[in-house]
């Protein structure tokens, strides 16, 4: 098995399959992890790409998530034919979206959380709670389409009534691999509807007038919640009764921090892909109003932890400008023209990469370009200087944001570690370095995968040990980049 990683060969080690479902692909790996062993094996890489329909005065972007799923299936057949007895699968994916079930049937494919809808579930929600209020009790940064105001939308129009329960993406699929319905707490936590002690929030859920009993029942990452239903296990084909399905840290930036190879009293991690997640790990929740303020948000992470971060709105800028220049039929690639932007002076004037105008799919370059005459700003003449202004402004984002963690949360940040996509972007890692004054740790990539095939790999025995006992085995075999701050 040709893997990314460096296993040793003492001691006892195992395998497990990690689905890392992200907003613009997906992944099925194969991991062996043992108390000396730490391999990754890519069975299967797939596109993730939303699809618009007509939904009768509207169009409307949704997950091909059933194609998802299908992607799932062949990649787990792949890890199948080289290990048949596989111990363990479990399933990350990006948080807030659902699929709705009714009599156990998908009732339609999920709604994107970039579609246009969730506008009006901001203005039914905020009627019933002042957004003061909602933040002290779920700890939660503002974001439009976060799933309390998708499930309101749902609701009014009458699509809570004819299902029977709402999974989020990950649970989705594990639903389809087991037959088991349930909620991993994790991801849970993004939907603004869990209380201060982990469970959900009935007395919220009341007042927003859902439906309690479409709520799933919670589980912690790591529990075993079922095998893989009998007929996938032939069909794959597994050996004997097939392996678990194991709940992970199911929001895929829960699974990313548990791989941060860090220091948690005194590191910030950025979890760098399609979004930007910086923050820092604590033991419990901030919710001053200084917190709500900055627009920080407190998500569950693996073993209890806090997730204390906020999104910047990440490669996306990036992603998106490519697709629009390729619409366009210019020849451009992502490495060319980030060879040609580290070429260029470093710009003076940035944009805010937080801006909403960046957030739907379109053209990126256009509205670059708009908001920096709307700010009576010379923008950049060329896509090398276009891709020059994103990569420093996210690193100015990424700077400001561990400066402004570090304040709230009282933790003594002295190193960042980026993992994720953004770890292989040396000007993005370099830049970050440069604005934060700070040293920058790149890698591992595949820190999602790693973090799921660790918790899965404690959970069917393979390994022992806390979070920083894992961290400690990936640091040993996926040493980082280490970028210095220029003077």
């Amino acid at each position: 098995m040709s893997g990314v990683g460096r296993g040793g060969r003492g001691g006892r080690s195992g395998a497990v399959a990690a689905v890392d479902l992200g907003a613009t692909s997906g992944r099925v790996m194969h991991a062996r992890v043992g108390a000396d062993t730490l391999e990754l094996t890519e069975a299967a890489r797939f596109a993730n790409t939303p699809v618009r329909v007509w939904e009768g005065d509207r169009s409307a972007l949704h997950w091909d998530v059933t194609g998802l799923y299908a992607s799932v299936l062949s990649g787990l057949g792949t890890v199948a034919r080289d290990e048949p007895e596989l111990a363990s699968i479990g399933v990350d994916s990006w948080a807030v979206d659902y699929g709705l079930l009714g009599s156990g049937r998908l009732l339609g494919e999920p709604y994107h959380y970039r579609d246009e809808r969730t506008a009006k579930g901001v203005e039914l929600v905020h009627a019933a709670v002042d957004p003061a209020e909602l933040y002290r009790e779920g700890g939660l940064q503002f974001l439009p389409f976060n799933s309390l105001y998708q499930l309101a939308v749902d609701a009014e129009r009458g699509a809570l009534s004819t299902a029977d329960r709402f999974l989020l993406i990950p649970d989705l699929i594990a639903y389809w691999l087991t037959g088991e319905q349930n909620a991993e707490r994790t991801n849970a936590s993004t939907t603004g509807l869990l209380a201060a002690d982990g469970s959900w929030n009935d007395a919220l859920i009341r007042r927003l007038g859902l439906p309690r009993d479409r709520f799933a029942p919670l589980v912690d990452a790591g529990t075993q919640t079922g095998r893989l239903l009998p007929a996938l296990a032939a069909d794959l084909p597994f050996a004997g009764a097939g392996p678990a399905v194991t709940a992970v840290g199911s929001h895929d930036t829960a699974s990313a921090v548990v791989a941060v190879p860090m220091d948690a009293s005194r590191a910030a991690y950025i979890s760098c892909g399609t979004w930007g997640l910086v923050g820092v790990e604590l033991e419990h929740r901030v919710l001053t109003d200084d917190s709500r303020t900055a627009n920080f948000t407190n998500e569950g992470g693996v073993d209890g932890r806090v997730r204390y971060l906020h999104n910047v709105m990440g490669l996306w800028l990036l992603s998106e400008s490519l697709r629009e220049w390729q619409r366009r039929g210019l020849p451009v690639t992502l490495e060319s023209l980030l060879g040609e932007a580290a070429a260029l002076p470093r710009p003076t004037d940035l944009i805010d990469a937080d801006d909403p105008r960046f957030l739907a799919p379109g053209d990126m370059p256009g509205r670059i370009a708009g908001w920096f005459a709307e700010h009576g700003r010379r923008g950049p003449a060329s896509p090398a200087g276009t891709v020059r202004v994103i990569i420093e402004s996210l690193a100015q984002a990424f700077a400001d944001t561990v400066r402004r963690a570090a304040e709230l949360s009282g933790v003594p940040v002295d190193t960042i570690h980026i993992v994720g996509g953004g770890a292989r972007n040396a000007l993005l890692c370099q830049a970050t370095a440069d604005r934060s004054g700070l040293p920058v740790l790149a890698g591992p990539v595949e820190a999602t995968a790693l973090g799921n095939a660790l918790v899965q790999a404690r959970a069917v025995g393979l390994i022992d040990g806390d979070l920083e006992t894992l961290r400690a085995l990936v640091a040993r075999h996926y040493a980082p980049v280490r970028y210095e701050p220029s003077r």
